[in-house]
């Protein structure tokens, strides 16, 4: 069973085509990356997928089933949304906040079990000696590593658990960004599918199974980095051109922007 089937995608408000019959297949336990230049539909496509916009034509299947039988409730206790903004006006302390993800799985009281699972999803994250702290006090980068402690929480051993991360590395420093997509890639190996919007190609590369390459709400290209990151491909979606370079350590070659030459000064 796949994880995740989008058939024939397509979005129209206003009078304007958001996203232009889009498809794609993505296998169980697997991270899809989403990119793309700015109004490439993105984001657009993201909320369709966690059925915050319903689509103007098309099919998305989740786990064998049409995404629009489910209920709030019954996707509450297998997927999961790390959201780009998580602003808070109210104070919490980190492992209130981050028991907030195990709400769906309790009427009243959270169980030991909840109490262990928050635990433990703190710990992955590197967090786990901030439980007690208030959450408006940390810094951006451990905010958003408490943020997916309670995703990661909210979907803990949940079979066919998916995973949504909305740019989960925007405005985070080089160090957070690889720690939340190695956590996103570690959950993969736990029986989680990670759907993310990235906008660092090179990261993409590095920790998704599959890219999905958008353009004006069409898709570009759709496989695997090797298949997708091309030349071709990335000068046809953001217009600048690359260079590709061969490293041991890694599987795909890693791109670079081609040098433009300077304007001359004629002064």
């Amino acid at each position: 069973m796949e994880a995740l089937t989008v058939k024939n995608i397509t979005y129209r408000v206003a009078g304007r085509t958001l996203l232009d019959d889009v498809s794609f297949v993505l296998p169980r336990n697997k991270m899809l990356a989403i990119i793309g230049a700015n109004g490439a539909g993105k984001s657009t496509l993201m909320r369709i997928l966690c059925k915050e916009l319903e689509p103007s034509s098309g099919s998305i299947d989740l786990c064998g089933r049409s995404l629009s039988s489910y209920t709030v409730a019954e996707l509450a206790r297998f997927r999961s949304v790390l959201s780009q903004h998580n602003t808070l006006s109210i104070s919490f302390r980190v492992d209130e906040l981050v028991m907030m993800g195990r709400y769906p799985h309790f009427s009243q009281q959270p169980s030991m079990m909840d109490y262990e699972i928050v635990h433990k999803a703190l710990a992955e994250t590197g967090m786990d000696s901030y439980s007690t702290r208030d959450y408006n006090t940390l810094s951006g980068g451990e905010q958003q590593r408490v943020q997916l402690a309670r995703v990661m929480a909210q979907i803990y051993g949940q079979q066919n658990a998916l995973l949504f991360l909305d740019e989960p590395t925007n405005g985070l420093d080089l160090l957070y960004q690889q720690n939340i997509l190695q956590l996103a890639r570690m959950m993969t190996g736990q029986g989680c599918t990670v759907v993310s919007i990235l906008h660092d190609i090179n990261f993409a590369c590095q920790y998704a199974d599959y890219i999905l390459l958008l353009k004006q709400g069409k898709t570009i290209a759709f496989g695997t980095p090797n298949q997708v990151v091309t030349a071709e491909n990335v000068l046809t979606a953001f217009q600048v051109s690359i260079n590709q370079v061969e490293h041991k350590d890694y599987r795909y070659p890693l791109i670079f922007p081609a040098l433009a030459p300077f304007p001359k000064n004629n002064d």
